[in-house]
């Protein structure tokens, strides 16, 4: 009794150790580091205790919020970073980042310091956010490259996460602090530092094992199935349905501070909630080992024919010259390096295959894909950050706006998590190129500019759904592409360059047109001139212009689309994951050429010491299920 206690409890610690190092847990482990990342989308919830504490002025604080989205968007020194470091390397620079920035504000707004002149906050505040493109490199590119041939679906569900996690901030916040704005940052502090602490090495990238056959005509498909997906999936829209009923009955009822942490309890058991799907997905995956190592294995054992064995000296004597003669062509010095990879900038390879940084800067494709990011990102994230002026100038009252920003939040939430899923299942079924589900994207946020530039009577709801959801729906899409056409060996620095063309987006659509356009109006309202008076404008002139040119601006993406979406179409036409079986199915060949993962014939191994070994090593390398039928000869 005593032996099989023990033999119980050492299978349940051999399993809790397969389950944290396996790649489901990875993908928990993202979901939640992803889930406190989003601070940059809760700004407004304490722009106004930055504007009273430190005396700031409107133009001051936009200033910040310049910085702030800079801070968040530029991350290509993170990107350069994880190609030559672990994740968890980058994570920790993110989690020193956001632990320094967003401390140093808190201490500034609290009066803890000295009030410190207006540049050195932008550096504070880009600082902390620039930590936040840190974690979304290391996890989900890791995520992305541990998942290949679901990554459409993998971008969706964890950028839902980080749409999601300004409102998770919320809750946790008035739990914890009640409502107290300075609080917040210092919440924003210090908690994704804990989590990233906690989950942060569990995030590493891991050999792919092939959906496909390995060689046994059996499919093992447990570690990659999407089934496990679509649970996280549907978690998380129990998340976000759980959310907006806190927001609206946050907002329509006092709450206690008891009833506040039990809101926040309920908010916890739901992120934790995808740990059963891991559990029940390891399992699967340990069934399946322990069935294969059931069946009778045999090695197949080939030896070389005489003529092969008289033809090896000369083989020999031939790849040594050949070696000798490449060693002699090898450039000598550093400007012949730098000649070469200036000379190869030019001559990409074929689509799907790995670029260098480069090739994929001066690409046409990428040149595409970032100027029609630039017209759509751009636009809707405009809309986004003047949502309560347009409310204000069109008479909605105070709190209306309010719900436009959650409504703006949860289509966030919305876009992304369909605009991965749907258009990893219209691609794999049916063929449907990712490039012109951003046309289809950019040409419905056209409605949603138009109704705001009209200002049709009550529209301003659907158009705060429509922005967020296009805003939302975009980001996947444009990952997705620069994985796939690209390739992922330098993914975490190309998905970085994606990013920069938000902040570009927003300067030159919100900055130059919307908020020009809205103060000359604002003057005309006021005497011509805004020096010292009111500066809000009201009426439906105060953006329509602005909005005009923005539609047309948006137009503009989707003609450069459609040019984007002809180039590819012969590549999305084949199968662009083909690349990503045949690695698997030659891994596990080696595999089981190198006789690591197969018993000599004749002495197949106990079922327990077997299962035993193979649990401890299931997420080393690509899985061999079944049988090897063999023949010694």
């Amino acid at each position: 009794m005593v032996f099989q206690s023990g033999n119980v409890r050492g299978g349940a610690m051999r399993f809790a150790r397969q389950v944290v190092l396996g790649r489901w847990f990875m993908a928990f482990a993202s979901m939640l580091i992803l889930s406190v990342s989003g601070a940059t989308l809760i700004f407004g919830m304490y722009s106004k205790e930055l504007k009273s504490s430190l005396g700031y002025d409107q133009r001051t604080l936009n200033t910040l919020a310049f910085f702030k989205d800079l801070g968040y968007n530029v991350g290509i020194l993170a990107g350069l970073i994880n190609e030559v470091t672990p994740p968890w390397f980058g994570l920790a620079i993110g989690a020193a980042l956001n632990l320094g920035g967003y401390l140093m504000i808190y201490l500034a707004v609290e009066g803890r310091t000295a009030r410190p002149p207006v540049w050195l906050m932008c550096i504070y505040i880009c600082v902390g956010t620039n930590s936040q493109s840190f974690t979304n490199t290391c996890a989900l590119v890791t995520c992305v490259k541990n998942f290949p041939e679901s990554r459409g679906i993998v971008l969706g569900l964890l950028k839902s996460f980080t749409g999601l996690s300004g409102a998770i901030f919320a809750q946790i916040y008035l739990a914890i602090y009640g409502d107290d704005a300075k609080s917040l940052v210092l919440l924003i502090a210090w908690l994704p530092v804990v989590v990233s602490a906690l989950f942060g090495h569990t995030i590493r990238i891991m050999p792919y094992p092939s959906r496909g056959d390995s060689g046994s005509g059996k499919s093992s498909a447990a570690t990659t199935t999407n089934q496990a997906f679509f649970h996280f999936l549907y978690i998380s829209i129990a998340l976000a349905a759980y959310l907006l009923a806190m927001i609206v009955v946050q907002k329509q009822t006092s709450f206690s501070r008891a009833a506040y942490a039990a809101s926040a309890v309920a908010l916890l058991l739901l992120l934790f909630l995808p740990l059963v799907v891991v559990v029940k997905q390891e399992y699967r995956i340990l069934k399946e080992v322990e069935e294969s190592l059931r069946e009778p294995h045999t090695v197949t054992v080939e030896e070389p024919s005489a003529l092969q064995m008289a033809a090896a000296p000369g083989q020999s004597t031939a790849i040594e010259e050949a070696e000798a003669e490449e060693a002699k062509q090898q450039p000598s010095s550093s400007s012949s390096c730098l000649g070469s990879c200036l000379k190869n900038m030019f001559s990409p390879p074929a689509r799907g295959e790995d670029y260098t940084i480069l090739q994929a800067l001066v690409s046409v494709d990428m040149l595409l894909l970032f100027l029609a990011t630039i017209c759509g990102a751009g636009a809707t994230l405009t809309a986004i950050d003047n949502m309560g002026q347009i409310g204000q100038s069109l008479g909605y009252p105070a709190n209306t706006v309010n719900t436009f920003v959650s409504l703006i939040s949860i289509w966030n939430y919305a876009g992304r998590v369909a605009s991965g899923f749907a258009s990893e299942i219209l691609l794999s079924r049916y063929g449907f190129p990712r490039p012109l589900m951003i046309t289809l994207v950019l040409l419905l946020s056209c409605a949603g500019h138009l109704l705001i530039a009209f200002g049709v009577p009550q529209s301003l709801y659907f158009a705060s759904v429509v922005t967020g959801f296009c805003f939302g729906a975009l980001w996947p899409l444009v990952y997705a592409i620069i994985s796939e056409v690209f390739g992922l060996k330098y993914y975490s620095t190309l998905y970085n360059f994606g990013t920069a063309a938000s902040p570009i987006g927003a300067y030159l659509l919100n900055v130059r047109v919307a908020g020009y356009l809205y103060d000359v109006e604002a003057a005309k309202q006021h005497g011509g001139t805004l020096a010292g008076g009111d500066k809000t404008c009201i009426g439906v002139q105060c953006f329509k212009k602005s909005f005009l040119i923005i539609t047309a601006a948006t137009a503009v993406g989707v003609l450069v689309s459609l040019v984007l979406v002809w180039r590819t179409r012969s590549f999305y036409e084949g199968d662009i994951y083909a690349k990503f079986r045949d690695d698997g199915a030659a891994a596990a060949k080696d595999l089981l050429a190198s006789g690591d993962s197969a018993p000599a014939a004749g002495k197949p191994r106990k079922d327990e010491d077997a299962a035993e070994s193979t649990a401890d090593e299931v997420h080393a390398g690509p899985e061999v299920g079944g049988e090897a039928h063999v023949h010694a000869e």
